[in-house]
């Protein structure tokens, strides 16, 4: 099998993650796995792949400075995928993220082989503007499968599109790192905690909100410290709102780290405050990690993997008071955080990278046959 891969860029993220992990599982089946992104490369890709993957950074994400420009670049943009698609000569194109889907789609029209879209994050409550969403409409029957993570995702399109479209969830890798975790069991005990949190510093993942339920429950609990790792546009606000709330002994945020698992592994609570998912591949390997775990009811995504007061606590999306409620409870009540430590590993059965993949080479062999 010859399969093209398309995306913005390796850079750190969750549909980056997954796509990488989807490339580095079928590179050792000996399929030909070839990425294609718009950056220029000049940064090596976050995620590590296989070396048997081909990996062709295209330079066609330039910003435009006015509609003029903007029109011509993306017509250039549009003949360069095009060509750098014809010539990895694919049996099936899978490409990730709405614009980019369009893109890819209006760049190969005409062209015999099949293309995948998927959508990564719920639809209705991420915005592209207008005119990206007229072009979606356009541009996505011409798909050959529409992949979406959760039925919510799914119920955004039309019946016609529903009907060539299939539901996916993101896989799993358990790290042997996993089983290292273990939990502190003397409830007395004063000795540091953490809680931790991870994404990209943008208005999407809600840490404002985090920011602002931690303050609330922190004094009660002066053992407690809140890591948020990630990067991203929203840094300088959330710093100042953190000084604001006189946080600054109480919280950090580091950046970006390589070690997911690893920080994971030596955390005491994990704390999904997104406003909107697609389906949060973070949730799911921290619970693999044996974290217990508080999220958002956000569309969509956690309510796929949590099972509520048995591996974790679901609360009304973008709560503010009920998501201090349900830190304070669990930050307090130590042989809680174990019961839920106990249960989480368990959407490994859900979610395992072998149940998935199954599930999109039974895809990828309909566009295919």
């Amino acid at each position: 099998m010859r399969l093209t891969l398309i995306i913005q860029s390796l850079n750190p993220g969750g549909a980056e993650r997954v796509m990488a992990t989807m490339a580095n599982y079928w590179a050792p089946k000996g399929w030909e796995i070839t990425f294609l992104t718009f950056d220029d490369g000049l940064n090596s890709p976050f995620f590590e792949l296989d070396p048997k993957i081909k990996h062709y950074p295209l330079a066609i994400a330039n910003d435009s400075g006015n509609l003029l420009e903007g029109l011509k670049h993306n017509i250039k943009r549009l003949w360069v995928l095009r060509k750098a698609v014809k010539k990895t000569k694919p049996d099936a194109v899978i490409s990730f993220i709405d614009r980019t889907n369009v893109r890819t789609l209006a760049s190969t029209l005409g062209l015999s082989f099949p293309i995948v879209v998927s959508e990564r994050i719920d639809p209705s409550k991420n915005d592209i503007g207008r005119v990206w969403s007229l072009f979606r409409r356009l541009l996505y029957p011409f798909a050959s499968r529409l992949v979406v993570q959760t039925s919510g995702a799914l119920s955004f399109f039309s019946r016609s599109m529903q009907k060539k479209s299939r539901i996916i969830p993101n896989p799993v890798i358990v790290p042997p790192i996993a089983g290292e975790r273990k939990l502190n069991r003397n409830a007395a005990s004063s000795a540091p905690k953490t809680l931790i949190a991870m994404g990209r510093l943008t208005e999407q993942k809600g840490f404002d909100i985090l920011l602002r339920a931690f303050a609330r429950v922190s004094p009660r609990h002066p053992e407690w410290n809140l890591v948020i790792w990630g990067e991203g546009e929203q840094r300088s606000p959330l710093e100042k709102l953190k000084n604001d709330l006189g946080l600054q002994d109480k919280v950090a945020l580091p950046g970006v780290t390589h070690s997911a698992y690893a920080e994971m592994v030596k955390a005491d609570l994990f704390v999904l405050s997104s406003r909107f998912e697609g389906f949060p591949m973070v949730l799911v390997e921290s619970m693999v990690c044996g974290l217990p775990v508080i999220s958002f009811d956000c569309p969509s995504g956690p309510k796929d993997i949590i099972q509520n007061e048995v591996d974790g606590l679901l609360i009304p999306s973008e709560n503010l008071e009920k998501l201090a409620e349900a830190m304070d409870k669990l930050m307090g009540d130590e042989v809680q955080r174990e019961k839920f430590s106990q249960r989480a590993p368990e959407v490994k059965e859900r979610f395992g990278l072998d149940k998935v993949m199954g599930m999109w080479e039974s895809l990828l062999g309909e566009v295919t046959s």
